[in-house]
Formats: structure tokens, C-alpha cells, sequence
């Protein structure tokens, strides 16, 4: 069995380094929500160094709130946002010798478009008219994923290490205590369950079935390193390999 273990980076969070010799998959900060071109350029070295597969993690030119309130823009601005920061992001990799293999919306972007069908056509048309090539990365049995294999792009469909879930299959709110996954056995308990099981047990107690294709880290987490080095360490004790999509 494999699996795709990716993380969020060139946020600013100085973790990139030690998380870029573990994960299989970087989702590159396009500049918006945080970051900037001079992290975005480290990163992307990094990245190439460590063989690591690279995405473009565009999201809402928010930097106050990390790009994780829900800001509703027109079809022209949302196609003009995702348009910017690919085309940022593409010219950096071409700088750098690596190739863009895939897009992840950002935090608020990213949970709106797996309760959006609409907007989740107008990323993955956008996406699909910058480069059709490219694959698409969601939330396990969100629209984004699902509007990805309607317009015959490659999707990938992902969950959450450090994060709980609600009994719909969506992510437990930021604004909740009970947000975050912050024990890494807990993380490992989780991830394995996800992974072999193909289900994950809501903040309710509820079984909901996922779909795990590529599993989480965000790089901005206190406990990302930890995590990091021990699911991977735990996956590999079980014959799971950690590979890029």
C-alpha cells in the first residue's frame, strides 16, 4: 500500500526545512494568504533537493485571518485569484527546475468549495484552462474532488491528520475547541484508521467513511514535526509507503 503524505509550507512558519525531508508533498504557499516570493522560491528548493512532489496551495488575499475566513467573491475575482497565484507559482517552479503537479486550495477557499458545487466548478474549470494536466487535491467526498473527475481531471482526495471531523465528513471549525488534534498518538490512531479502515470517528462518535488517498499535516502546527516523523515511522512499521500521487 501507498500513501501520499503532504504538507502545507512557505507559510512563514520555519518548519519547512526539517517537514521537507519527511512528506512526500508540499503544498506551496502562493504568496496571498501568508508568505511571500522569497519563501516560495526556499521552498521550492527544498522541495527539489528532497524529491518531493510540489502543489500550488492558493488562497484569499486575507493575511490578516491566515485566509481562513470565507470572503464571497464574483466568478471573475475567484477565477482572477486562482489565475495569479498559479501563474506565480508555475514561473517559480520553472525558475527552480521543478514541476507543478497539482492544486490545493487554501482554508477558507478550501472548505467553501467542498460545500460549493458551484464554486467548486469555477476552481476546477480555472484550473483546467491554466493547465489541464494538473491534479486536483480536496476533502475526502467534497465537491471539489467531485467536480475534479467531472471536468476529467486527476483528483486526490485527502484527510486530516491533526484535525477531527464532524459527522458530515466536513472538518470540526476553527472556532471549536475541539478543532485540533493536538496528541501524536492520537494523530497515528487516527491517520491508521483513515488509511486501513477507510473511515474516521467523528467528534460524536459516529463512523463516516473517507476516502484517504493523501493524508495532512499543516505545517503551521505546533505539533507538525512530531506528527510528521511519527505517522511516517508508524506507516512504514505496517508495509505503507509514503509516495507522492
Amino acid at each position: 500500500m501507498k500513501i501520499d503524505l503532504n504538507a502545507d509550507v512557505a507559510e512563514g512558519c520555519g518548519q519547512d526545512d526539517k517537514l521537507l525531508t519527511i512528506v512526500s508533498s508540499a503544498n506551496v504557499c502562493c504568496g496571498l494568504h501568508a508568505g511571500s516570493y522569497s519563501e516560495m522560491l526556499a521552498t521550492l528548493q527544498l522541495a527539489k533537493a528532497n524529491n518531493v512532489s510540489v502543489g500550488a496551495h492558493p488562497g484569499l488575499n486575507d493575511r490578516e485571518n491566515f485566509g481562513r475566513i470565507h470572503e464571497p467573491l464574483s466568478e471573475a475575482d475567484y477565477r482572477a485569484l486562482l489565475a495569479y497565484q498559479l501563474g506565480a507559482t508555475k514561473a517559480l517552479c520553472d525558475l527552480v527546475g521543478v514541476s507543478l503537479d497539482y492544486v490545493k486550495p487554501h482554508g477558507a477557499l478550501y472548505n467553501q468549495a467542498a460545500i460549493d458545487e458551484d464554486l467548486s466548478d469555477v476552481l476546477v474549470s480555472e484550473i483546467k484552462r491554466f493547465d489541464p494536466s494538473l491534479k486536483v487535491m480536496g476533502l475526502s467526498g467534497g465537491y471539489l474532488v467531485k467536480s475534479a473527475k467531472k471536468h476529467g481531471l486527476e483528483a486526490i482526495s485527502e484527510v486530516f491528520a491533526d484535525r477531527n471531523y464532524e459527522k458530515d465528513g466536513s472538518l470540526v471549525s476553527r472556532s471549536k475547541d475541539s478543532a485540533l488534534i493536538t496528541d501524536t498518538d492520537d494523530a497515528v490512531k487516527h491517520v491508521l484508521q483513515m488509511i486501513t479502515e477507510g473511515t474516521v470517528t467523528s467528534v460524536c462518535g459516529q463512523t463516516v467513511p473517507v476516502e484517504a488517498q493523501s493524508i495532512c499535516l499543516h505545517g503551521d502546527g505546533e505539533h507538525a514535526i512530531l506528527f510528521a516523523q511519527e505517522i511516517k515511522k508508524q506507516l512504514e512499521l505496517k508495509g505503507i509507503t509514503i509516495s507522492a500521487h
